[in-house]
């Protein structure tokens, strides 16, 4: 494996203000992730497993330590040089879908291309689409989609900018059982295909365990799970009509 990180963390915390004093949420955080590598965080809730994603994706600033992001020191970076890291290098997948209403499937993953000014990007949507089997809903509105689809919708859109890292928060946690296996099939599958990085925060230890490595978020400091060991790497797509 390459000596290269696409994501490099040294000493980092993060403390917020409140009315009893400084809340520590991360402290000494040590982080190194290859490029291509699958990474799950696990951990009870309140830990700060979405605060540390929010920071490795430039969404927030640390209160001290330092982070790289495909070789940048984001602490250099204003928040247009930040912003526009992200548009170039990140994607991300929420619990939530984050799908935009007014817009059809297929106009939600155009949009991330055509902001970036690609001439093919309704090509590459369309393509995208049937690739997660909604060569047949283009032309639905969010509302029109059932939970799984809009997942699915999601998904597409976030790998349409050929993303170096994809941050994943909970992203099978809004689904029931058996379109979560179906989504994280999916992912899998899309993140080897495009040797894509892979950072998810979630509950679920069945997904966590398809990741390459597991880590654990408790208090605010991370470790490698105990589990890393033994968990087996499997990616198997599945079938996703």
């Amino acid at each position: 494996m390459s000596d290269f990180s696409v994501i490099k963390v040294e000493n980092l915390s993060k403390q917020v203000s409140t009315q009893e004093g400084a809340l520590s949420i991360l402290s000494g955080i040590n982080l190194d992730v290859k490029p291509g590598q699958s990474l799950a965080i696990v951990g009870p809730s309140g830990s700060g497993k979405s605060t540390l994603l929010g920071l490795l994706a430039a969404l927030d600033t640390p209160s001290s330590g330092e982070i790289w992001l495909d070789g940048e020191a984001l602490s250099v970076l204003d928040e247009e040089q930040r912003a526009s890291l992200r548009k170039e290098k990140v994607s991300f997948i929420f619990q939530t879908f984050m799908l935009v209403d007014t817009l059809t499937a297929l106009e939600n993953v155009m949009l991330p291309a055509e902001l970036a000014g690609r001439a093919d990007a309704r090509e590459r949507a369309m393509g995208l689409l049937q690739r997660v089997g909604l060569g047949h809903r283009l032309n639905h509105l969010p509302k029109q989609l059932s939970g799984g689809e809009q997942q699915r919708v999601a998904i597409a859109r976030a790998f349409i900018s050929e993303p170096k890292v994809l941050f994943a928060d909970e992203p099978t946690g809004n689904l029931d059982a058996a379109n979560a296996h179906k989504i994280a099939d999916m992912l899998f599958a899309m993140n080897r295909e495009s040797h894509t990085t892979l950072v998810l925060v979630t509950h679920d230890l069945t997904l966590a365990q398809r990741c390459q490595r597991q880590l654990l978020m408790q208090a605010g400091e991370l470790s490698e799970a105990a589990t890393a060991a033994t968990t087996p790497r499997t990616q198997e797509t599945g079938t996703w009509d």
